[in-house]
């Protein structure tokens, strides 16, 4: 494994060395990292990276198949685009994660912040999943067309809130899992809650499974049933907005 110390080097020279390096390495260790943007961009299946420290905005843009683990919080953007591969992010994750991805798998082990899952897509058998440990904030599944958003509700205080306003917003595809129970203002008038079926409990499982063996926690106690399941009312909310249908 090729070890790169990140500290004072610009992003750009930082993502070219990795560029480099993956040539005739691809398992890679960052330490020191600091801030710097587009880490793991447009990354190929069979690279694999682990960082230690603070990585900047976009982390795995465009990413295509290389698996990322983040020791450390990972900052906006992650996953920004993301065509598939696997991140995994031992600390807790600013906004926008999984903007626009279209496939792959992010675990992020605590709270996330607003509009997570926005945007979010899937063709065929491309199906993108988050899995967050703690609880989000605003616009959780915003405009979300596809895939899949599990939120644990880990370690949380008793008064405090699972997700904030507006989650599922616009939504015409994909789920939202949520692990407790959320007040009906929370969500926007184009999702509602559905019951669980057979092959949910099977996804929750081998999700919640990955999850506890990625960061090491007993999960035993967690119970299917506490989950709510939550679907768009339409797949086009939006049909007689800005044109006719025919």
């Amino acid at each position: 494994m090729k070890r790169i110390k990140a500290l004072d080097i610009y992003y750009r020279e930082l993502n070219d060395s990795i560029d480099n390096e993956i040539k005739t390495d691809k398992n890679i260790m960052l330490t020191d990292v600091f801030g710097q943007r587009y880490i793991g961009r447009g990354l190929t299946q069979g690279v694999k990276i682990k960082i230690q420290g603070t990585p900047g905005n976009d982390m795995a843009v465009y990413m295509d198949g290389a698996e990322i683990e983040v020791f450390g919080n990972v900052q906006d953007g992650v996953g920004n685009t993301m065509n598939s591969g696997r991140i995994i992010v031992h600390g807790r994750c600013g906004d926008t994660l999984g903007y626009a991805m279209r496939g792959g798998e992010i675990y992020i082990e605590g709270n996330v912040g607003y509009r997570v899952g926005i945007h979010m897509k899937e063709y065929k058998k491309m199906k993108p999943l988050i899995v967050v440990g703690g609880k989000a904030g605003d616009f959780l599944g915003e405009y979300m067309a596809g895939g899949a958003i599990i939120l644990l509700a880990l370690d949380l205080a008793k008064d405090e809130e699972i997700v904030g306003r507006f989650c599922g917003t616009g939504i015409h595809g994909g789920k939202i899992y949520i692990n407790g129970k959320v007040d009906k203002y929370k969500f926007g008038k184009e999702i509602e809650k559905v019951s669980l079926d057979e092959d949910d409990i099977v996804f929750l499982k081998r999700h919640i499974d990955l999850y506890s063996k990625f960061f090491k926690k007993d999960l035993s106690h967690l119970k299917i049933k506490s989950f709510s399941k939550y679907s768009a009312v339409n797949k086009n909310p939006y049909a007689n907005m800005y044109c006719s249908n025919y």
